[in-house]
């Protein structure tokens, strides 16, 4: 019944499937986590195969990794939290991620699907091998700092419980919060390395394009904005060891802000187009 759909069919299945494991979620919630929950795990399963095989009629179609459009960009950054979630799910206690974790799947996805993302208008010329591994470790870290995001809110959730409702954080499948401000912290350091080491592989490839590391360029203050606070949140960690309400409110804000400006910020980018 899939033959001849094209990628762009696969994808708005997965991003249907995401929908259904969202509304799944408010069903949850409600409930307040109570059991080990298979079917939202197995709607993330569903959900990212139907994500994996667009991903790979599309790469082999163009016979390159789909990073050119603002549209392979965005669902290659989905991608990656939806594995992730589901390499995270073998753990029961931490298979609610992908719980918490498909209302943004679902709303990235629907904002994929937008025609204007997937115009070869947008598409970047020209790409090389280096130009592909910086957007790729990006992107990785941009994962990686939606999951820790997704964290967080697991962590506020658990945490509200236990202050008002602590039966219901007693009875509750999720992982203590010392697991979640642990996985918090992992998925921090992991994203700030990735983005770190994504953004010298860009300086040194706009150095062999352009002749310089540094262009005033939006895409590039940007990213040199976003790493800065992300550099603050690790030094608050590590350094300073915050914890707590106010750390998990810092990583779920400064996501938020990745995520509303992100695509905006490519529009502007003379170099990224």
């Amino acid at each position: 019944m899939f033959i001849g759909q094209t990628d762009r069919d696969f994808f708005g299945l997965a991003v249907l499937v995401y929908g259904l494991s969202t509304v799944h979620t408010i069903f949850l919630w409600r409930k307040g986590f109570r059991r080990d929950d298979h079917i939202a795990y197995l709607l993330l399963l569903v959900g990212a195969g139907f994500h994996t095989i667009a991903m790979l009629k599309r790469g082999f179609s163009l016979s390159r990794c789909p990073l050119n459009t603002l549209y392979e960009a965005t669902i290659f950054f989905e991608w990656t939290i939806a594995t992730a979630c589901l390499a995270t799910g073998l753990w029961s206690r931490l298979r609610f991620l992908g719980a918490f974790s498909s209302p943004v799947l679902f709303s990235v996805g629907v904002f994929a699907l937008m025609p204007g993302l997937d115009s070869t208008g947008l598409a970047v010329s020209g790409l090389t091998g280096w130009s592909r591994l910086h957007a790729a470790l990006s992107l990785l870290s941009y994962g990686a700092f939606g999951l820790g995001a997704v964290a967080a809110v697991m962590y506020l959730t658990q945490e509200h419980d236990l202050r008002y409702r602590k039966a219901r954080a007693v009875l509750s499948w999720m992982p203590p919060l010392e697991r979640l401000e642990r996985a918090v912290r992992v998925l921090l350091i992991g994203g700030f390395c990735l983005l770190t080491v994504g953004l010298v592989v860009g300086a040194g490839n706009l150095k062999r394009r352009y002749g310089v590391f540094f262009k005033s360029d939006p895409k590039i203050l940007w990213s040199m904005l976003v790493w800065g606070v992300y550099l603050g949140l690790v030094i608050l960690n590590t350094r300073f060891h915050e914890r707590g309400r106010r750390f998990a409110w810092g990583i779920i804000v400064c996501f938020v802000f990745v995520l509303l400006t992100f695509w905006g910020v490519n529009l502007l980018s003379p170099i990224h187009q």
